[in-house]
């Protein structure tokens, strides 16, 4: 596994990709062999970046709505905070690939490459933030399904706030304990650092989500869907799909690079994972504009349809409410 530059006191791995070969050393005829050695990492990478700015306009819109626009309730409160999650993952994304690539180009090495584990781990950190809230979701409209009297009259005012916070903290401490221990510290501690985080990433958190949305998918399935907010859950399911197809890589990935790392397939599973982040706003608004005949109304009619359906009203077994119009 790649060692970080220059480095000769210690033995331990980085979890954090670094140029290496002929990138960290400059050789090569002018830089012509050093470019064509990381070819594909550059393509992917490029194309990686393309994705994250893409992503970044439709969660800013997303945003902007859920800030500005549209009354918030305990579900888009949820969603605004996956936003800002996918936000700022898509933003460290852009500025490590950047900050990874350039070096490349050149078969260059700057002094700046040092920033490169802070960057890995706050991309690390929205990462794992965007995995808990998907949890968090999941689980409280699972609640709803199961026990829609409880939700409605007695979940407290501030519950969605609450969580929110503390899956922020739990997510800062873990990526903080890969930074500080593994990519600063190269302590021999660093495997049992990352398998906690993989082990509660994907043994954990992984499989509560998968089966609160298997719940909700067979108690709905035994009672009419027209008395639910069928909007809200294909919103749900559809982001969960999405998310095990294209941000579990990352996690596997993560846990590997302690024993070997290869670029381009961490370059793979970093795009697959922006992938991931940018995909929420498209699925609200085909969600949104699901089943009328033409689409004329705006974007913004589009999610309203999504995130103001009455999600703590039209639980199990109750009359529909109106929401907004089709």
């Amino acid at each position: 596994m790649d060692q970080h530059p220059n480095n000769t006191t210690h033995d331990w791995p980085t979890v954090s990709p670094v140029p290496t070969g002929s990138a960290a050393n400059g050789d090569g005829p002018n830089g012509t062999r050093c470019f064509a050695e990381h070819v594909p990492e550059i393509v992917t990478g490029g194309i990686t970046l393309l994705i994250c700015l893409c992503g970044l306009v439709g969660n800013g819109t997303i945003l902007w709505l859920l800030g500005c626009r549209i009354p918030r309730n305990p579900f888009s409160s949820y969603l605004l905070n996956l936003a800002v999650a996918d936000s700022c993952f898509l933003l460290c994304t852009s500025a490590f690939l950047v900050i990874y690539h350039v070096p490349m180009l050149s078969c260059f090495q700057p002094e700046v490459l040092w920033v490169l584990p802070l960057f890995h781990s706050m991309v690390l950190f929205t990462y794992s933030t965007s995995l808990y809230l998907l949890m968090a979701i999941s689980v409280e409209r699972c609640l709803g399904v199961l026990w829609p009297f409880w939700c409605r009259c007695h979940r407290p005012k501030l519950l969605s706030a609450a969580i929110c916070s503390l899956l922020w903290a739990l997510a800062c401490v873990l990526a903080g304990l890969v930074y500080f221990i593994c990519d600063l510290g190269h302590s021999g501690h660093c495997q049992l650092v990352l398998g906690t985080l993989c082990f509660l990433n994907f043994c954990f958190v992984t499989p509560i989500m998968v089966l609160s949305n298997v719940i909700i998918f067979l108690k709905l399935r035994r009672s009419s869907w027209q008395h639910h907010p069928a909007r809200l859950y294909i919103v749900i399911v559809l982001s969960v799909l999405f998310f095990l197809l294209f941000g579990i890589p990352l996690t596997v990935q993560i846990f590997l690079n302690f024993f070997i790392y290869i670029n381009l397939v961490f370059e793979i599973c970093l795009l697959l994972a922006s992938l991931n982040s940018s995909v929420d706003p498209v699925i609200y608004v085909l969600v949104g504009s699901f089943g009328k005949s033409r689409f004329r109304r705006s974007v913004k009619v589009a999610l309203q349809r999504v995130f103001e359906d009455r999600a703590d009203s039209q639980e199990v077994g109750e009359i529909p409410v109106m929401g907004i119009a089709a």
